[in-house]
């Protein structure tokens, strides 16, 4: 009877301990607040999100300074930080290194000509994550998985610092940065006029409003005669933005 106590004891504590581990490594959803976070970066010290008030934030996480990939990433980031400024948005640049590694590694990347272009001038921080504070509090490090070459995560997060989105790339596959920059501008769209966007929306293509409740509700939106809407279906309505 005491050999079986000691052994639910201790299935209780590892269970336990799993658990809690797990939970210090959560994913947040979208919807939730973004943890907040303090590093060193490659423009002194950050404060997540106060730093940053007001605006819209994408946080770019990287498993190591020098690795290809994540060299190419950046570079095409900066090549863009000024379309993200016009859409004023901040860009955080997360890696695990320590923060001389994070400055000779900028000093590299500016040197480089990526696809024959000029050389470019990073503008946007790159925050030293050694602990891997951060990358735990973004549940970017699994539990029983302790390498770190799978931190390769990015995050929408609004001006009231709140996720709006979220992706997961492989160590092996380039992000797509324009992609990510139709989504945020997807996001403040319908952020703005309160509308959704269809299947392969594009800047400036008509977008969809919140569908009606029911067939007689989508009637009644009809007899107005709005030249601006149209529909598909009953439950399929779209706005013109042109």
């Amino acid at each position: 009877m005491k050999i079986l106590t000691i052994f639910t004891i201790t299935i209780f504590l590892m269970v336990s301990g799993i658990a809690q581990q797990s939970e210090n490594y959560r994913i947040p959803l979208i919807g939730e607040l973004a943890p907040s976070f303090s590093g060193q970066s490659t423009h002194g010290s950050i404060h997540f999100p106060g730093d940053f008030h007001g605006h819209w934030k994408i946080l770019f996480s990287h498993p190591a300074d020098f690795t290809p990939v994540c060299s190419t990433e950046i570079i095409e980031l900066a090549e863009m930080q000024d379309e993200f400024k016009k859409l004023e948005t901040d860009l955080i640049v997360i890696s695990t290194d320590g923060l001389n590694s994070h400055i000779e590694w900028v000093r590299s990347l500016q040197s480089i000509k990526l696809y024959d272009r000029e050389s470019i001038t990073i503008e946007f921080p790159l925050v030293s994550d050694p602990d891997l504070e951060i990358s735990k509090k973004y549940g970017m490090l699994h539990p029983a998985y302790s390498s770190t070459r799978d931190i390769r995560g990015v995050f929408i997060i609004n001006p009231e610092n709140k996720i709006c989105a979220t992706f997961f790339y492989p160590s092996t596959t380039g992000r797509n940065l324009e992609e990510i920059k139709r989504v945020l501008i997807a996001l403040q769209t319908s952020d703005k006029r309160n509308v959704y966007t269809p299947a392969n929306w594009q800047p400036g293509d008509d977008v969809l409003i919140p569908s009606p409740v029911s067939f007689e509700e989508a009637e009644k939106l009809a007899k107005k005669n709005n030249p601006d809407l149209y529909s598909l279906e009953w439950y399929i309505w779209f706005k013109k933005s042109k």
